[in-house]
Parts: C-alpha cells; sequence; structure tokens
C-alpha cells in the first residue's frame, strides 16, 4: 500500500512556479508591481501569521514598506494568473517585522499544518526553504566572491571575475522506512533515537549519500544504525521536508530476520512491536510519529493493512 500524497503535509502546492517565465527579470519586475500580486513575509524561518493564526497575506499595492525593509523577495509561482512573492524579514527585529505586515506574531510553519490544508502549508514551507537558502548562500563555494539572486530568486549568480557561476538550491534526500520483521505475527521496527525520552520510538531514517540510489542508502542505513539486512523494499511515496532543505522518500522494507544491534551512536535502543502493541501505545496517548510527517502515515498505512 503506497502512502496518498495528497494526505500530507507540505505537498500538493497549487502554485504554478512558471519556471519559462521567472529566468526573464523584466517580466519579474512587471509581475511585482501588479495590483493582484500578493506577498507571503516571513521572518527567520518562521510565517508571519494573523490572530487567527494565519498566514499574512499582503496586496503589493499595500506593502511598499514591506518591500522596502526585505532582505529578499523571490518569486514563488502563480495563483490562477497572480503572482504571489515570498518576502524575508529576518534582518528586521521580530517585533518591527511584526508590525511592519500588521501580523500578530511569527508562528513556526509547522505549528500551522493543523489549521491549513497540505496544499496550503506546502506554500508556506516552499517559501521557508527557498529564503533560508538564500540567507545560507551569500557567497559562491568556487571564489568566494558575492552572489545575487537570479531567476526570480530561484538561483543566485557569481558576482566574480571570471567565474559567473550559477547556485541553485539544494536538496537533502533522505530514507525513512518501516521495516517489517519476516513471518507472522507482523511485527515492525521502532527505535529510539539520541535525545529522544524515555518510551519514544519511531521508524528508521538517514541521509543518501553520494553515489548511492535510495535503494543503497535504506540497506546501507538499515544495517549500520540496527544492524538489520533488508530483504526486500518497496517504495511508499515522498514528501517535502523544507526544514530547511530536505526531502523525505518513504519505503517499506522486510528484514531478513528478526535480530537488531543498534548502533549505540544515532540509535540508542530498537524493538519489534506488533499492531496490537501500537494500538495500545495509541490509546495510552502516544502518537505514531509527528503528525506532519511521512513516518506518521507509514506506520499508520501498516496497521491498517491487517495481520
Amino acid at each position: 500500500m503506497r502512502t496518498d500524497e495528497r494526505t500530507l503535509a507540505y505537498g500538493g502546492g497549487w502554485l504554478d512556479r512558471a519556471g519559462a517565465l521567472r529566468a526573464d527579470p523584466e517580466w519579474i519586475s512587471s509581475t511585482l508591481s501588479r495590483p493582484d500580486t500578493t506577498l507571503l513575509p516571513l521572518w527567520r524561518d518562521r510565517s508571519l501569521v494573523s490572530a487567527r493564526h494565519e498566514p499574512v497575506r499582503l496586496a503589493v499595492t499595500d506593502a511598499a514598506g514591506v518591500l522596502a525593509a526585505a532582505d529578499e523577495t523571490v518569486f514563488l509561482g502563480l495563483d490562477d494568473g497572480a503572482a504571489v512573492f515570498a518576502v524575508d524579514l529576518s534582518g528586521r527585529a521580530e517585533e518591527e517585522a511584526v508590525r511592519l505586515v500588521g501580523a500578530a506574531a511569527a508562528a513556526d510553519v509547522r505549528s500551522l499544518v493543523g489549521r491549513l490544508g497540505p496544499a496550503a502549508a506546502a506554500v508556506q514551507a516552499y517559501a521557508r526553504g527557498l529564503l533560508h537558502w538564500h540567507r545560507q548562500q551569500r557567497f559562491c563555494g568556487t571564489c568566494g566572491a558575492a552572489a545575487g539572486s537570479a531567476f526570480g530568486g530561484h538561483a543566485r549568480s557569481c558576482a566574480g571575475a571570471g567565474c559567473g557561476r550559477l547556485l541553485f538550491p539544494r536538496i537533502e534526500p533522505a530514507v525513512i522506512v518501516l521495516v517489517e520483521a519476516p513471518g507472522t505475527p507482523g511485527r515492525c521496527l521502532l527505535a529510539r533515537h539520541r535525545g529522544a525520552p524515555e518510551g519514544a520510538y519511531s521508524t528508521l531514517a538517514g541521509f543518501v549519500e553520494v553515489g548511492e540510489s535510495l535503494e543503497d542508502a535504506v540497506r546501507r542505513e538499515m544495517a549500520e544504525e540496527a544492524g538489520v539486512t533488508v530483504a526486500g523494499l518497496a517504495y511508499q511515496g515522498s514528501q517535502a521536508w523544507p526544514f530547511p532543505a530536505g526531502l523525505m522518500v518513504g519505503f517499506r522494507a522486510t528484514a531478513e530476520s528478526d535480530q537488531v544491534r543498534v548502533d549505540g551512536d544515532e540509535l540508542l535502543e530498537a524493538r519489534w512491536f506488533t499492531r496490537d502493541e501500537l494500538r495500545e501505545r495509541m490509546a495510552a496517548g502516544r502518537p505514531l510519529g509527528r503528525a506532519d510527517s511521512i513516518d506518521h502515515h507509514l506506520l499508520g498505512s501498516w496497521l491498517a493493512d491487517g495481520d
């Protein structure tokens, strides 16, 4: 059973990213001055929200002061033909940023998920990830010269003489895996990660390394962290996770045996859980992972499959 991407937070954003148009600086400039253009203001990776805890959207015609105060303005896309830009007010004090946009507070994007649908959360996360990258990519990694925004904010261009390298936002893929034991009854492997409280278990995950396929990363991570040899695996779905630049790729895997040996570094302990044991944990108030994470959906779909 594959995870249904329509149910995952941060996926299904409705914007047309207009890739064929955003490389034209004149088009970007004219679009930014259209009366139907809107701005999404953020401050240091946090959305600026109203008293109802909804992200503020500003008409560009009412936001001259916000544009003047912005450290970065990036084009996100077209919403039914109307342009949407994200503006970064990170260079201002929080109180000033909140006042400038008429907001009530600054809030973590992930705290908005229960109030926003997946597509609306996707746009906020998209804005957060792109603006975060701009703040971290001020200089060229090849020659050290300053780099300026290009392609409507979807690249940066090195200003160094003889260099001119184009820099693009980096995506960091990671695999997240629900491992099943062989045989019956059905059991899945959950682990307690370093820093997690006693009794807090989750699925196993890890970043993809250079020269690895996603499947290679699953096999390596399971062997390194939990001493588990994977006999078979199947793709389940993916999730944008721009916190700051992740892409979570979900798998379900079957272990060759139920022997487990944690690394003692990233994982402190790991154990097999039956479906009944997971249901008991839920009844006791222990959620199946973060509500906005693919981890939650991997576990939920495994439970729904039954023994």
